[in-house]
Formats: structure tokens, sequence, C-alpha cells
């Protein structure tokens, strides 16, 4: 550990509130619990749970760190008693419990991954958030399978650009909902069949006209969109909820559930265990790594902006004119 520095430059929350309280600050190096990894960070991803922390409305879990930062990329800097398989200099990306707003991060082992061949610093950290996420929702909890149809709202989003890719890989077909007419293209240029524009629009109308039902619909709006996405979806279909842009309260009709056999699901990342962090990283490993070494799906980088300037960042992913990702360089 003596090469190490003693302290870090790091992005903290001085106050909740806007951009402006995200300031740049120096701390001491974290201490590694049995079990984990310090990762020195290069890159690491802007996403709405962090926007969410900063406005005071996300508390990290308990034990977590309180920087803000669910993802990162960098090399192995030391490693804890009871870690195998990762030594000192080994590039990696992980999704982290908090934290990675920092020149080093420490991070269970098991939901660490090998970069993809081929890929940089800055292309790997905008993966663990995304892949994680869109890997359990849209595969494990809506088991979505070749030749079934998907709604995805928020097409243009950094999940939303993954979860096109990785659902037409795959073998479904996708319909998604976007903002404007550039996303649209932008969607249609990704893979996704219809991409469908919401705004001063009856996209669940269009949606039904255009697929005549789905199998599955991933959503970060719910609020009104949630019985709207339940009379979209065919017999035994599957609705998987994964954030509450539209609000968390909706009316749906238990009857349609009933007649249809229909799944209403949905998932929170951060707080679950990290055996089903480990679970989800092998099945990304296995199933997903190789598609991003053969060039068949990649992450999408908007616009990239020194850690330093973090306040920057999330300004950006609040204007919502992103097709894809926010990333951070440290």
């Amino acid at each position: 550990m003596s090469a190490l520095p003693a302290t870090m430059m790091c992005v903290e929350i001085k106050t909740p509130g806007g951009p402006e309280a995200l300031v740049p600050a120096t701390r001491p190096l974290p201490e590694l619990k049995p079990g984990e990894l310090l990762i020195k960070v290069a890159a690491t991803g802007v996403n709405r749970p962090d926007l969410a922390q900063r406005a005071g409305t996300y508390p990290p879990p308990k034990g977590a760190s309180d920087l803000p930062g669910l993802e990162a990329a960098g090399t192995v800097a030391a490693i804890a008693d009871g870690v195998t398989g990762w030594k000192v200099g080994d590039a990696v990306c992980a999704l982290t419990p908090g934290g990675s707003y920092a020149e080093y991060c420490a991070v269970p082992a098991p939901q660490c991954l090998p970069l993809p061949t081929g890929f940089d610093m800055l292309h790997a950290a905008a993966l663990p958030e995304n892949y994680f996420t869109v890997w359990h929702n849209l595969f494990e909890r809506g088991r979505l399978t070749a030749g079934e149809s998907v709604l995805i709202h928020g097409g243009a989003s950094g999940i939303g650009t993954t979860a096109i890719q990785l659902a037409k890989a795959f073998g479904a077909k996708v319909f998604t909902t976007v903002r404007t007419k550039e996303k649209a293209d932008a969607v249609t240029k990704l893979g996704a069949d219809h991409a469908v524009i919401y705004k001063d629009n009856d996209w669940a109308a269009e949606v039904k006209t255009l697929s005549g039902g789905v199998d599955v619909v991933l959503d970060m709006v719910a609020g009104d969109y949630l019985p709207k996405n339940l009379q979209l979806l065919k017999q035994d279909g599957r609705c998987v909820v994964i954030a509450l842009l539209g609000g968390a309260s909706a009316t749906i009709s238990a009857g349609v559930v009933m007649v249809n056999r229909l799944t209403l699901t949905g998932s929170t990342l951060r707080p679950q265990s990290i055996a089903s962090k480990a679970r989800m990283a092998q099945g990304l490993r296995d199933k997903v790594w190789p598609l991003l070494e053969a060039g068949k799906i990649r992450p999408i980088i908007y616009k990239t902006f020194p850690l330093k300037d973090a306040a920057g960042a999330h300004a950006e992913l609040e204007r919502a004119d992103h097709v894809g990702k926010v990333m951070m360089t440290v």
C-alpha cells in the first residue's frame, strides 16, 4: 500500500440542491473492507440516481460512501483480504455502491468485470450502471426472449440506448418513445423498429396501432404511463418499472392484470445484495461481453466532462437533450 497517496481529489455534495451543490474536495482514500478492490478511477458515468442523491431525495445505503457515483473504470490499486481473481494493475470496470466521483473508489470484487477487449477506460466506464440495470430488468425480471416485442420508454437515455441495442441483439422487436424527431432518428439508427414521439401525442394509441400489443414494457416513467403500459401488453405480458420520472402513483385495473395474466414488477439496483449483483455480473460476462467485443452493441457517449466540473455534467443531464451517456474523466 506504500505507493498509494494519503489523500485524493473527489466531488462531494456540500448541501442538497442544484448542480452547484457539487464541490471538489480532498479526502483520505477509502478504507477497504474484506472482499473489496480499491480502484484508481479513470472515468465515471453520470446517472439519474446521482441527480436524485445531489437533490437530497436518494440517500446512499447504509455503509456506502456518501460521495455520488455508481460506476467506474480504472485500474486495481489495492486488494483486500478474501479477493481472488484480480491483481494490482488489472484494468477493471465496476458497478459501485457509491463513491466513484473520486480518484479512488472501493468496490466489492464480485461487482467488477474485466474491460471488454478493445475498450478504453471511458467506454468501459459507460457500461456498468446501464448494462446491469437493463440485464436485470429486461432479461431476468422481464424474461424478454427472441421473437417477442418490447416497448422501451426514454429510448434516447443511457438506459434506453442500451436496452434498444440489447433487445435487438437478442432477437426482439423494439418499439420506443422519445421526445423529439432528432432523438427518433438517433434511436432508429441504433436498431429500434419504431420510435414514437410522445410529446403532444397519444403515444399509447400509436404504439398499439404499430404493434398490436407488446410482450414486455420497460418503464422509467410510471405515473400515468402505468395503466397505458398494462393496456398495451399482450396476454402473459410483463411490465417492469425502473424509475418514477412521471410520479410514483397510478390507478390501474386489477381486472386487466387478471384477464391477461400480466406481471407488474420493478426494481432498484443499488440496495440489492452483493450476491445478486455478482449473478448479474456473471450473466453480463457470459452473454453480453461477447456482443460488446464483437462490436454488435456499444455504449453511446453524448458528452464528457472533467470530474472537477461535475456540476456542468449534472446540468447537461438535467437538460435532457442527450442521446446516450454523460461521462466524466478523472
